[in-house]
């Protein structure tokens, strides 16, 4: 989506048209990102990436048209704020999740273009300086472990770029996709990078350390937090499992089986005529997952480009709340966001016991989305899990070149 075209400041009218620097009070303490509203419309700003904000109104449960709703569809989010002193605004984010609505505090206040994300840090944020020497530029490629809590480990891909001036962008790659489009500085041997995107608010602190090392925090949402170390990446050191080889296919016939619903409450299953001949892509998925939601643009990119060849493309969502009613118009929005042409099938809430029960030819789910490649005949060749999105740079081009010769190598087996 385009930047709206609006002044550097916010007015002090009635209206939230301005740009604004927000911060949402996290456990890891302020997590900025930027807004920029035009009447009706709004984007969040995290580096590059641009969030579409749907809808902005005056709340009708408000005793003051001073009082907004602003609604991210896709992730069935709403920011809710007030007018306060200065020009700003204050109020709550709120978002449907797995357990519950997901809910932080949040502030608005007037910006302009080249005002900071993050503000000066305070004293228990310094680096010491002995680390700030020995990492003078995070840039590039490192190895990290996240450490959960309850001691369990997970091992990830960070990708950093700072500029001359300090600012730092990138993100890390995980076995299941990729956190997002990181926007921060890195200065005085302190790493701070977030990001809120209206589903994930993720915010990351790190100190340098006197050997050359990365420690820090990650904070997200309302109920996460975990600890990890970062060294730089050695050449050709490998650090993620083969997404190819993480899930399987069990099927003895080499099979796979689906049967769900769409959205007009029509059985579809893979015994369809429609599919009989056809190379099927199977897009396991949630329309409340971002790296779903960078998939569906590929997807449908590959749907437009190869259908009169023989492809087929079909979503199998796995919602959060099992409310059919609910999850259908998350399903409609989705699709009218990345102008899916292909069916989208309610195939059940987000939980793996679910997923088993639901696609028993499928061995495990380890990530949403999943994506299965069924060749002409029938028989289940390919299964990818997870989805290294655009903020990846090129992890994700080696993705879509792996899709592209998968789905062409396949359509160019003869039909049975």
């Amino acid at each position: 989506m385009e930047e709206p075209e609006i002044e550097n400041t916010a007015t002090a009218g009635p209206s939230l048209s301005g740009r604004y620097r927000a911060v949402m009070r996290s456990q890891g303490g302020e997590l900025p990102f930027f807004v920029v509203v035009d009447g009706e419309r709004g984007v969040i700003e995290n580096a590059e990436e641009r969030v579409a904000i749907d809808s902005i109104i005056v709340d009708p449960a408000a005793d003051s048209v001073e009082q907004y709703l602003l609604r991210i569809e896709r992730y069935d989010a709403t920011l809710r704020l007030r007018r306060v002193e200065g020009g700003a605004f204050a109020g709550e984010w709120s978002k449907t999740t797995a357990r519950g609505d997901s809910r932080l505090a949040v502030t608005l206040s007037p910006a302009r273009e080249n005002d900071p994300r993050f503000l000066a840090p305070d004293d228990n944020q310094r680096a010491a300086a002995e680390g700030a020497a020995a990492v003078s530029d995070v840039t590039g490629s490192w190895r990290v472990v996240f450490r959960e809590e309850d001691g369990s480990e997970d091992a990830a891909r960070g990708e950093f770029q700072v500029d001359a001036s300090g600012g730092a962008t990138g993100t890390f790659l995980t076995s299941t996709g990729d956190y997002r489009y990181l926007d921060g500085e890195y200065r005085d041997g302190l790493l701070r990078l977030s990001c809120f995107d209206g589903s994930h608010a993720f915010l990351f602190h790190a100190r340098a350390q006197a050997d050359g090392t990365l420690q820090g925090d990650f904070w997200s949402r309302d109920v996460y937090h975990a600890t990890f170390t970062a060294r730089r990446l050695a050449e050709d050191e490998r650090v993620l499992p083969d997404p190819y080889a993480e899930v399987h296919g069990t099927h003895p016939q080499g099979l796979f089986r689906f049967d769900f619903e769409d959205l007009e409450g029509e059985r579809v299953t893979e015994r369809d005529e429609r599919f009989a001949g056809k190379v099927v892509v199977l897009d396991v998925f949630g329309t409340w997952c971002p790296n779903c939601n960078d998939a569906a643009v590929l997807l449908s990119e590959l749907h437009e480009r190869y259908h009169e060849q023989g492809l087929e493309v079909v979503g199998l969502a796995f919602e959060y709340t099992g409310d059919v009613e609910r999850d259908r118009r998350q399903l409609r929005t989705y699709a009218r966001e990345h102008d899916v042409s292909y069916p989208l099938l309610l195939a059940g809430v987000s939980r793996k016991s679910t997923v088993r029960e639901a696609l028993p030819d499928l061995s495990d789910l380890k990530s949403y989305p999943t994506t299965i490649f069924v060749g002409r005949d029938g028989r289940a060749r390919h299964f990818h899990s997870g989805f290294a999105g655009p903020a990846t740079g090129e992890h994700y081009t080696a993705l879509r070149a792996s899709f592209i010769e998968h789905i062409e190598a396949l359509l160019a087996e003869p039909a049975p």
